[in-house]
């Protein structure tokens, strides 16, 4: 009778090499796939959509690293940075986020909301979800808007297109009787590139328990 083979993973666990296999990998210079991308300095500066190919020549030019860091915006948001210092940033992000509390705000819209209004409620999202909080966004519907409800479902869409370099989706968007939510959660920090930063308000606490979201829904 043949031995026994040893069962050198217990418990049927991932080893490292499936670990790694499944761990998103970031995408650096020559690997960036997309032909047009949008990028942003260390700092958070936009420079705007261009080539790849001229993206890797103005990193190569200032010597820096070509990072994609929003593969899903469309085009991908790459940011000029030193791949090394990039990793550190992720590394320690991470280690903030265990020991940090995170909050839930909330954002309330509208169907119609005018477009600056719009505007300035996704700067303030955007703010909390840089200090590491979740958003949760709420829309309800009002005497002849309930005839409409789709319309709430598309603007809740359009939010997560226009988070889509702060923050993912941690509960889709859902409808309960005449109200829409969702919730947004922060991306990892150097992750993050903020497309509202011109209508944020000047001495806006995003600290302040006026838009922690209410635990009654």
């Amino acid at each position: 009778m043949p031995a026994p083979q040893k069962n050198n993973n217990p418990g049927n666990r991932p080893n490292k090499r499936e670990q790694n296999a499944k761990a998103p990998q970031t995408r650096v210079n020559d690997r960036i796939r997309a032909p047009r991308v949008r990028v942003v300095t260390a700092t958070g500066e936009q420079l705007g959509v261009m080539s790849t190919r001229d993206a890797l020549a103005k990193a190569k030019e200032i010597g820096l690293d070509l990072v994609e860091v929003a593969p899903n915006a469309d085009p991908p948001v790459c940011r000029l940075i030193d791949y090394g210092k990039y990793k550190y940033m992720l590394a320690k992000q991470q280690k903030n986020n265990k020991t940090k509390t995170v909050r839930m705000k909330e954002i309330k819209l509208r169907i119609g909301t005018d477009v600056n209004d719009y505007n300035v409620k996704m700067a303030r999202s955007e703010q909390f979800l840089d200090h590491g909080h979740k958003v949760r966004f709420q829309l309800r519907f009002r005497g002849r808007e309930n005839a409409h409800q789709q319309l709430g479902l598309e603007v809740m869409a359009k939010v997560v297109e226009d988070l889509r370099t702060m923050g993912k989706i941690d509960q889709a968007a859902k409808l309960a009787g005449n109200t829409v939510t969702m919730v947004l959660t922060p991306l990892p920090q150097a992750q993050r590139v903020k497309k509202f930063k011109k209508y944020e308000e000047e001495d806006f606490d995003t600290e302040s328990s006026e838009f922690d979201a209410s635990d009654d829904e």
